[in-house]
């Protein structure tokens, strides 16, 4: 009894699988000749999304890629320096900034170089274009076609950038708007290997020049600011250290003197008066003290110098842009291509959502009736 209840189970089980798949072959057969009879309107609308693709093509303008890989070189100064005697740390010497600095790093310097300071301080730079020189920004602006809005600005009549300023509220506001939209359509930095430290810097423009001379001004500033931050302490202590060296070795040259004019005011003491010797002997007590100073300043003088050539080196370039760069474009056969299918396709799907919800909406007066 139990065997033929489930084998009549399995059977009207089978059967209704059965008729699930006839339904979906006759329902994708139905949607085929819907779609063969609306066969004019489909073609139609691919003819217009091929035009359309063809005047897009026409359109979009030429866009010419620099591509710049580096390396960062995170090496750090000081490593033969040890620390400072006692005495370098009497005169007031620092050490701690002579050990390197720990401000750039490969996880932050993408997003350094993307930074608002720098992209400004590279559009204020001053570069030759074909024998001419003119301010990356006033050739940004010549591409982008901005000065004919700007004739019709009474703010921006008569307006021109001036670099190595911070007073300039228009130019400021300017630069903003125009950050952005590097940032956002020009500029592109990544790492192609996550497992390597080799990083690329991409720059688009419609001005193949101006694309490559951002791409490698922007790598030179960063390195340039990089070079004077990582420095700065540095260089400060090896200017102390210069500045004691020079006291020093006043103090000694005076001190010397001292001894030669002690000398000479009691050429041939006598032995029965010690006391005519103290000047003399305090004197040498000078230069000899001011003569082990000096030396180990001299010491730590070089070594801070050495150290500061360490800090130097920052960004390695591996590849630089070179002429002609490469174009991205939409060729007119692809962009036909791309939209005849594009509008196609949402055709298609229009018109099968469209007959999907006729039925839907058909099935309730249907069963009423």
């Amino acid at each position: 009894m139990a065997d033929n209840i489930k084998h009549t189970s399995q059977v009207s089980k089978n059967e209704e699988d059965a008729i699930s798949l006839r339904d979906l072959l006759l329902k994708l057969g139905e949607w085929r000749r819907y779609l063969l009879s609306k066969g004019l309107i489909i073609i139609i609308a691919g003819i217009i999304g091929g035009l359309v693709g063809l005047g897009y093509s026409l359109w979009k303008k030429t866009l010419y890629k620099a591509s710049l890989s580096f390396v960062l070189d995170e090496q750090k100064g000081g490593g033969g320096m040890g620390s400072m005697s006692s005495l370098a740390s009497l005169v007031g010497i620092n050490l701690g900034g002579m050990e390197g600095a720990g401000l750039f790093t490969n996880e932050n310097i993408m997003e350094f170089i993307k930074s608002k300071r720098m992209i400004k301080k590279t559009l204020l730079t001053n570069v030759n274009f074909d024998g001419k020189e003119q301010l990356l920004i006033d050739r940004y602006v010549d591409i982008k076609g901005l000065r004919e809005s700007w004739a019709k600005n009474p703010k921006l009549e008569g307006f021109h950038f001036v670099p190595d300023t911070n007073d300039y509220i228009v130019q400021d506001s300017l630069i903003a708007l125009y950050y952005k939209d590097i940032i956002k359509n020009q500029l592109k930095i990544d790492k192609p290997d996550k497992k390597l430290s080799i990083m690329q810097l991409d720059i688009k423009s419609e001005d193949e020049l101006f694309a490559k001379v951002f791409c490698e001004t922007l790598i030179d500033n960063v390195t340039e600011f990089y070079v004077q931050t990582l420095t700065k302490k540095s260089t400060e202590n090896l200017n102390i250290l210069t500045k004691q060296v020079d006291s020093v070795r006043r103090e000694l040259d005076e001190a010397i003197g001292g001894v030669a004019i002690a000398s000479e005011a009691n050429p041939n003491p006598n032995p029965a008066f010690q006391r005519l010797k103290v000047p003399s002997q305090k004197k040498q007590i000078d230069v000899q003290a001011n003569t082990a100073i000096l030396t180990e300043l001299v010491r730590q003088q070089e070594v801070a110098r050495l150290n500061v050539r360490n800090d130097k080196p920052l960004i390695q370039a591996l590849d630089r842009p070179v002429l002609p760069l490469e174009m991205e474009r939409v060729g007119k056969a692809k962009g036909m291509v791309i939209g005849g299918f594009l509008f196609g396709f949402l055709t298609v799907l229009f018109l099968l959502t469209k007959k999907l919800f006729n039925e839907i909406m058909s099935e309730p007066i249907a069963h009423e009736i």
